[in-house]
């Protein structure tokens, strides 16, 4: 692996995507230590434990920390996570954005105009619903009054909306998708704290050492399986064959000859994990304009806040009082399932597909050209789809089940974060592997 990224610095071209990919990604993390102005770091963040109790470990997870820290990029990326999704259902939703999105270049063009927008708004409602929330808490960690809300909010929405601008800058200038490695980086920038957490309340706990290496033993048994189910999910495939006829062009004879199409089992990747991961934490952060936090014990929407905190599913303590609240397990798997399905909806089409074929004298051997393909693709991507989000939702809800049942206290650390990191690194690695095979390299991923 070192040898291949001594192959990849000799290109000049993939060695400056490179060194720009890791000058922004330094510029993440140095932007999450730096403090936004007017508010008290301490009172912020025993008020964030109140707010979003056991989510709270996996909101700094995928901001890196940046979120009790209070820096400027509490927020990090996932306004436009959101608004990505928002603009997603909007395609279907309004047919005007639907055809944008079949204009090709253009069309898409004017979409991510519309999504940066979005992604402002939401970063502006979010961070003024924090920073009013920060006002009303008793005490408060605004520390100027009103005059410290306009910072706290300026600071929050400047931070994200800079941190969208640097992933657009990654994927147009660096390696990989932008957004996603801004997500890799802050994910991966927890681990260690993480592990040092879960191993401490775990391990250390343990009074005699067979216990203590029993313990550490499963852990790292349940992170190995998860990461090997997460890689085979991640390279699985089915590949259907495709025959391309012959035919004369003057005195020659062309075309001929056979190809597949890949369709990854895991079609739609990380997106429906992050959708709905991003979606559960929505309402908690808007609950906290109104001064209502998550509560097991309270009122119906105190409770329902509560459900949205991931570590207070599969909780069989107190008699199974508090089972119930396992219930909101369902709907994320629910989540799970329809993202997966919309996702693979938007990023393959098999009637443009299908059409291509057609077009270009191919055929799937046994199915007539046209409808039949059509008909064909779409079952076995629906088959695959059901598999991959089957796999998908074993892998987010083993560690998850752990944490509910052996109470390893408040973690980001999950098979949702381990689900993201593998599955940005394989791609990143592979768009890598293009790069350099097109100048007689050998890959990454064939070493």
């Amino acid at each position: 692996m070192f040898k291949m990224f001594i192959n990849a610095f000799k290109v000049k071209e993939i060695r400056r995507r490179l060194l720009f990919t890791f000058g922004c990604l330094v510029l993440v993390r140095l932007g999450s230590l730096i403090p936004a102005p007017g508010i008290n770091n301490a009172a912020a963040k025993e008020w964030l434990t109140t707010t979003f109790q056991d989510s709270k470990g996996f909101i700094d997870m995928i901001t890196g920390g940046s979120l009790t820290q209070m820096s400027i990029f509490a927020l990090s990326i996932t306004p436009y996570i959101t608004s990505s999704i928002i603009m997603q259902l909007l395609t279907i939703a309004i047919p005007a954005l639907g055809e944008l999105q079949k204009d090709g270049e253009s069309g898409r063009k004017k979409i991510t105009k519309y999504s940066r927008y979005v992604t402002v708004l939401l970063a502006l409602i979010e961070s003024t619903a924090m920073a009013i929330g920060f006002k009303n808490s008793n005490p408060s960690p605004i520390q100027d009054g009103w005059l410290g809300v306009i910072l706290v909010v300026v600071a929050f929405t400047a931070g994200s909306a800079f941190l969208m601008w640097l992933g657009e800058n990654i994927t147009e200038y660096g390696i990989g998708n932008g957004i996603s490695i801004i997500l890799l980086i802050n994910i991966v920038s927890e681990f260690p704290q993480e592990f040092g957490v879960l191993f401490k309340n775990k391990v250390g706990s343990q009074t005699k050492l067979v216990y203590q290496i029993l313990v550490a033993a499963f852990i790292v048994a349940i992170i190995l399986v998860t990461l090997v189910l997460i890689v085979y999910l991640q390279d699985g495939e089915r590949r259907i064959a495709v025959q391309y006829s012959k035919k004369m062009v003057g005195k020659k004879t062309v075309g001929g000859g056979s190809t597949y199409i890949p369709l990854k089992v895991n079609t739609a990747g990380v997106m429906p994990v992050i959708f709905a991961g991003s979606i559960y934490q929505f309402p908690v952060i808007i609950s906290s304009f109104f001064g209502v936090s998550a509560n097991r014990e309270g009122k119906l929407w105190e409770k329902i806040l509560y459900g949205c905190n991931m570590g207070s599913w599969f909780d069989f303590s107190n008699n199974l009082r508090y089972l119930k609240y396992t219930a909101f397990a369902l709907f994320y798997i629910v989540m799970l399932v329809f993202f997966a399905y919309f996702y693979t909806s938007i990023t393959f089409n098999p009637i443009e597909i299908a059409g291509n074929l057609k077009k270009n004298g191919g055929f799937v051997p046994g199915i007539r050209p046209g409808k039949p393909t059509i008909d064909f693709l779409t079952d076995v991507l629906n088959k695959i789809i059901f598999i991959g989000v089957i796999g998908l939702t074993i892998v987010a809800m083993i560690p998850i089940v752990c944490t509910g049942v052996f109470k390893t206290g408040n973690l980001g650390f999950g098979g949702t974060s381990l689900i993201i990191v593998v599955g940005v690194i394989l791609e990143t690695l592979k768009q890598l592997e293009s790069m350099m095979l097109t100048r007689h390299y050998r890959g990454f991923l064939s070493e």
